[in-house]
């Protein structure tokens, strides 16, 4: 929505009376404007002095009258009373109607813009309070009239701001001011106006969120009033009463919960049936394999004759041995036991010493793109799409890293999609020295597994069925910078893919990139660098989930209390719920 309007009318003369400077009409209807007549006279024969002089001025004055923003006019009359000194400059800001509006007529119609009350003093006092969905909402509502109270005390600052540019050119200013004090206050009012007009867009993208989130809470409250009528009308057709009073009490206390207690359960075949990223394609050379687990179920990847890589079950179809302790010979992978051969799709082509049987082994789809190979070990058709997992533009990857972690998948993606553990956990790494804010929040849209921590500047996003991937504004390393990401300079990207090895093993695949200091990528054994720093953090971690996967095989519930800045971690555990009950479409997806 367009909330300013500028018109201005630059008069260049010379010698011409004042009088025929009239300014032509602006053409929109829009309430809000500002008519700034600046107008420059030189004298007929200036000298080289008082020539750089009026240039000079002139170069501040349209520098500045470029960007003047407001006044209120509803149809445009330009003042008379265009009394200037010949030979100088004049910025004129002309309020103007066909009634001529005084201080407080002006004073009255702002007042309707920006005379709104604080709305904090009549919000719910609800800190450390668990809120139902109900007064959930009501304090989304709050905050909707916070932000657009907010929008406005900005939008006010930047009118005052434009206010006091105008005085600053004020032609009387020029009888106690010299050229040098003008550019000086000029100067700190185009930073302020920077800074003032950047606060603007922050208000936007807050009001936005807000408005995410109130249709979210809406949503919520639209759920609840079906289950809670669901609830009366059993509680009224129960026989016990008090069996009905404990309905009743359950609806007035309603607390949300996910239960992941007890030994990870066998993983549900629908939950194969996805793309899975499963090693960096440096990593698969010519004549080498790389052994994998997935599913509970050993695979080995590696190169075919015509250089794509294939994936096919790592126990030879003779003996049982592993196929991964042979070696890859023209394109086919040899038992290192008898010398069988096999092909990337599985098929026995060669067994010295006996007939050729009709021997073939398990394989897996494998694809390759964007750097990694993916296999798809679902039994459904796989999907001839696979999700881009590519950095974004204008930056250089540093660092492909992969580990085997003693700890189930889910638990380990959960503590990805969770940074309010930061401060707390990190703190001999990157956010050693980081203060613990009294608020931390995760903004996302009402339908999404992507957003914003607020207030660091890091996005996040979770990329089904296992990836993770993030968005960190830095100063330099260590450090966070701003309140967003697009308030930083510089960036570091991270994918964290988790592949569920087994019940109790993770492959991790870790990729960084920056958007700055590209030379780091050449110095030699840097990557042996970024992987100690990538232990370092996963071990403040580790000792953590570790403990928590042996609580949960033991009967605790590792999602027994969650909060507000859980949101992503519980986004992911209801769509993996989903996809184990085979619900279409599965909740908070979106299409490749």
């Amino acid at each position: 929505m367009t909330l300013m309007s500028t018109f201005i009318h630059v008069a260049f003369h010379k010698g011409l009376p004042r009088s025929r400077a009239t300014p032509t009409p602006y053409p929109t209807k829009s309430p809000l404007f500002l008519l700034t007549l600046l107008s420059f006279f030189l004298p007929p024969s200036p000298t080289p002095q008082n020539g750089s002089f009026e240039n000079a001025m002139t170069a501040i004055a349209a520098a500045v009258a470029l960007s003047l923003p407001i006044s209120l006019c509803d149809s445009y009359k330009v003042s008379k009373k265009f009394q200037g000194v010949k030979g100088g400059f004049g910025v004129f800001a002309v309020l103007g109607q066909a009634n001529s509006l005084g201080p407080s007529d002006k004073k009255s119609l702002w007042g309707t813009l920006f005379d709104v009350e604080d709305p904090r003093s009549k919000a719910p006092q609800c800190k450390g309070r668990f809120l139902d969905v109900y007064q959930a909402l009501e304090l989304a509502r709050y905050d909707i009239q916070y932000c657009d109270w907010r929008a406005r005390q900005d939008l006010r600052t930047i009118v005052l701001l434009h206010e006091k540019v105008v005085e600053v050119l004020n032609p009387l200013a020029r009888e106690y001011k010299s050229i040098g004090t003008m550019k000086k206050e000029l100067a700190e009012l185009q930073g302020e106006l920077a800074q003032a007009h950047k606060q603007v867009h922050i208000s936007e993208a807050r009001v936005s969120a807000a408005l995410d989130k109130l249709a979210y809470m809406e949503e919520l409250v639209n759920g609840k009033l079906l289950e809670d009528r669901t609830k009366m009308e059993s509680s009224i057709a129960a026989p016990s009463s008090s069996t009905s009073t404990q309905s009743m009490d359950t609806m007035k206390r309603p607390r949300k919960s996910l239960d992941v207690s007890g030994p990870v359960q066998p993983y549900h075949p629908r939950l194969k049936n996805f793309w899975y990223p499963v090693a960096f394609s440096t990593d698969l050379k010519d004549e080498t394999m790389i052994p994998i687990d997935c599913f509970e179920e050993t695979w080995v990847l590696f190169r075919g004759k015509d250089g794509n890589p294939g994936c096919i079950q790592n126990t030879c179809a003779h003996r049982a041995c592993p196929l991964h302790l042979g070696s890859v010979n023209e394109g086919r992978i040899q038992c290192p036991y008898h010398g069988w051969e096999y092909t990337t799709d599985g098929k026995c082509e060669k067994l010295p010493s006996t007939r050729l049987l009709n021997v073939k082994i398990k394989s897996l789809p494998c694809l390759e793109q964007e750097g990694m190979i993916w296999i798809w070990p679902g039994d459904d058709p796989p999907t001839t799409t696979l999700p881009s997992l590519q950095p974004p533009s204008g930056f250089v990857i540093h660092a492909e890293i992969v580990m085997e972690l003693p700890v189930e998948h889910g638990l380990l993606l959960d503590n990805l999609l969770d940074l309010a553990h930061a401060p707390f956990t990190h703190t001999s790494t990157f956010a050693k020295g980081w203060t613990v804010p009294s608020l931390v929040k995760f903004l996302t849209p009402a339908s999404g597994l992507q957003g914003y921590w607020d207030p660091y500047p890091i996005d996040m996003e979770f990329q089904p069925p296992c990836m993770v991937l993030s968005t960190i504004g830095i100063s330099k390393p260590g450090k966070l910078e701003g309140q967003s990401t697009k308030e930083c300079t510089t960036h570091l990207h991270q994918l964290h893919v988790c592949l569920p090895s087994s019940r109790n093993k993770t492959r991790l695949l870790y990729r960084m990139s920056l958007d700055f200091a590209p030379l780091l990528k050449h110095i030699p054994f840097m990557h042996y660098l970024w992987r100690h720093f990538a232990e370092q953090v996963l071990n403040e971690d580790l000792r953590l989930v570790i403990g928590q996967q042996e609580r949960m095989i033991n009967g605790a519930n590792v999602w027994n209390w969650p909060v507000a800045y859980d949101k992503l971690g519980v986004r992911y555990r209801l769509w993996r719920d989903a996809v184990e009950r085979g619900s279409k479409p599965l909740p908070f997806s979106k299409p490749i």
